[in-house]
């Protein structure tokens, strides 16, 4: 339909999987297996419920009649209460005991926390499989040497793939904060309308290790091994701020590459891929634009600023809780890690159909590099006999004037010819251009990117390797 708003997360950004994950349908599924839990764990310490219940309970756990809740809905104006009575009807024989003890926040919390740690597996998947990309392509560039830059100015050489390697130290870090994330994941467990479990003591004639055993199995039913030791009535939302610095962490660390990828690009080193039939401009056909590195760039600004929100609302929660989280919350976590995952696919289209242009990377070291030289050929000089203070000021001094040829006058790097044309420095022409190997230069870049492959990356790889090969789609 297109007389209504629909958000670009769905329709342009993020991908099916992600979205499935924070749709409807995963939600209420997810309340009808915590019922089911819920149900089942108080059957079996005792409480008046069947197996019948049970069987009857799973038989419809994945036929949602849909148009009873929503007709509910409008009736009593409270979601919980319409799908308790919609699972109700298709299960009249355990009807009494859907919900039993529960508050809403018993499948609202615990679902929540369920689908965000669904997310957060899914955003580790795709994180993972960008590494595997970006570990090739450092590899592949390991000993191509290029021009360094500090301040966006010339700076000592370095590598192609040295470079790659920032990148992916970046994601490393990334990739240990959503490990431990998925870690700290826990269930609200049952905790009733102010976190005490009253109406659970009720249920159980006050035993209490009945209660603290119902809570120990509901989440052992959900697949998860921890719980809030104490709570209000909600999860500390506190959580979802943890959750959400993550997945902004992931944007701040793609933006960071996006940006190296434009500059690349400006300056016809290194260019995203770049289709066929794509059209860079409506004016000026010729162009090239970085669009999918600037779609990152956009969508990681919107992720960092999104990430605010669950902190506000966390620090203005009151007491046991207030439903001024609802609103927000329903909004800025489904749509940070809906726009995480299209990060992550653009930054793996990105990464998978990089071009290198190694005679562009060349040419532009080469025209700095007898600058960078300045220092070995100083250390020749004094060799052949100079002195090295004077050559130091003798060698700036040649510089500067080669400087000034470049910027003012337009012409080549003539540095080399001007230090062979001192005597001081007693060395020719060809003898400086012995020293104009940039691998020369590079320091241990190559020998870097190989360790750092060897030690960090290779066994992350390893680690996950059921997880690779994935590629990525992107819509347009």
């Amino acid at each position: 339909m297109s007389d209504k708003y629909t958000t670009p997360l769905g329709e342009r950004y993020a991908s099916k999987e992600m979205q499935y994950i924070f749709s409807p349908d995963m939600k209420f599924r997810t309340w009808r297996k915590l019922w089911i839990a819920l149900a089942e764990a108080e059957m079996e310490l005792g409480l008046n419920i069947t197996q019948e219940q049970i069987d009857e309970l799973k038989a419809n756990a994945e036929d949602i009649n849909y148009d009873v809740a929503k007709a509910r809905e409008k009736e009593v104006r409270h979601d919980v209460m319409s799908h308790v009575y919609a699972y109700g009807q298709q299960c009249p024989s355990a009807k009494g005991i859907i919900h039993l003890g529960a508050t809403s926040c018993y499948v609202g919390d615990n679902t929540d926390i369920i689908i965000m740690t669904e997310g957060l597996k899914l955003v580790r998947k795709k994180l993972v499989n960008v590494i595997a990309e970006l570990s090739k392509f450092a590899d592949k560039y390991k000993s191509l040497p290029t021009l360094g830059f500090t301040h966006f100015q010339p700076a000592q050489p370095t590598t192609v793939g040295k470079r790659a390697s920032l990148w992916l130290m970046e994601l490393k870090l990334d990739l240990d904060d959503i490990e431990y994330m998925i870690d700290q994941m826990m269930l609200l467990g049952n905790k009733g309308t102010t976190g005490t479990q009253a109406s659970f003591l009720e249920l159980f004639h006050g035993d209490h290790e009945k209660v603290k055993e119902l809570e120990k199995k509901i989440t052992k039913k959900m697949g998860f091994d921890k719980y809030f030791p104490v709570s209000g009535q909600t999860y500390s939302r506190k959580m979802d701020t943890r959750v959400l610095n993550v997945l902004s962490g992931i944007a701040a660390s793609a933006h960071k590459f996006s940006n190296d990828i434009r500059l690349l690009q400006h300056l016809k080193e290194i260019e995203e891929p770049f289709e066929k039939s794509q059209i860079g401009s409506s004016a000026m056909a010729y162009k090239r634009n970085p669009m999918r590195s600037e779609r990152i760039a956009s969508l990681a600004n919107y992720v960092m600023t999104v990430a605010l929100n669950p902190a506000i609302t966390s620090s203005t929660q009151w007491f046991e809780r207030t439903l001024d989280d609802s609103a927000n919350k329903r909004i800025s976590v489904p749509e940070a890690f809906l726009a995480v995952d299209g990060i992550l696919d653009l930054y793996l289209n990105v990464v998978d159909g990089l071009v290198v242009y190694d005679k562009v990377i060349t040419k532009r070291l080469m025209s700095e590099l007898p600058f960078m030289a300045t220092e070995n050929i100083m250390m020749d000089a004094v060799e052949a006999g100079g002195d090295r203070q004077e050559l130091h000021e003798q060698i700036r001094t040649l510089s500067m004037e080669a400087g000034a040829n470049v910027k003012q006058k337009g012409l080549e790097n003539n540095l080399l010819e001007l230090i062979a044309n001192d005597p001081a420095f007693n060395l020719t022409l060809e003898e400086l251009q012995k020293t104009m190997d940039p691998s020369k230069y590079v320091g241990r870049a190559p020998e870097q990117v190989e360790d750092f492959l060897k030690e960090e990356i290779n066994p992350i790889l390893e680690k996950y390797k059921d997880e690779l090969g994935i590629t990525a789609e992107i819509n347009v």
